[in-house]
């Protein structure tokens, strides 16, 4: 299937996607969106895992902040959101030669935070809500070994994450791959790429 950046962009490339939601090693976690949309009463705002990613068979969960704009616009979390963050997480992913169906994309908060095209920032009430569902992801990976937290808020759930892990998996933490960070200094798209490589490197053993 045609893998590049900002593919989901295309209404085409999106209904395949749509369609690939019942597949089996991704069924488990589009019941697990489901689930979430009708405790919390939502319904787009929560987009859904992608079906191109490792689904159960991931070794890898990278844990970003919120679902943005363009994700609830395409339906997913994916590298493949048409926008320059998820633009820069595959390039990196990619660059870090770290297969895709060894990965899952998700987010601390499941759900988009604001209101029409204006998100705010995920606060401690958010992080402390989304992050109850955390557990029921993790049942969901049985070949997990490493949840990177992507970005600094992401990030404040490591102490609690770690001493849940049981050492069944590592917590690594990675920068965000956001333009903000991403452009602001000309040695920022390789700390991100070598956090990648950490992970990488980190399911290798």
């Amino acid at each position: 299937m045609i893998d590049f950046p900002k593919s989901l962009g295309d209404e085409t490339i999106r209904r395949q996607r749509f369609a690939m939601l019942d597949q089996p090693h991704i069924g488990n976690f589009t019941a697990l969106v489901k689930e979430i949309r009708r405790q919390e009463g939502f319904s787009e705002e929560v987009p859904y895992f992608d079906p191109m990613d490792g689904g159960a068979a991931a070794r890898v969960l990278f844990l970003l902040e919120a679902p943005g704009l363009k994700a609830v616009q395409s339906g997913f979390v994916s590298r493949n959101n048409p926008d320059e963050t998820a633009k820069n997480m595959f390039l990196a992913l990619q660059d870090a030669a770290l297969p895709r169906n060894a990965t899952v994309l998700w987010n601390i908060v499941p759900w988009y935070l604001g209101s029409g095209s204006k998100i705010r920032p995920a606060g401690a009430r958010d992080i402390e809500d989304g992050k109850a569902y955390v557990p029921r992801l993790l049942e969901l990976l049985p070949m997990l070994k490493v949840v990177a937290l992507v970005g600094r808020k992401a990030q404040r759930i490591g102490a609690w994450l770690a001493s849940s892990a049981n050492h069944r998996f590592k917590v690594l933490d990675v920068p965000h791959p956001s333009p903000l960070f991403v452009n602001n200094r000309p040695g920022n798209r390789d700390l991100l790429l070598k956090s990648i490589l950490t992970v990488r490197q980190s399911i290798s053993h």
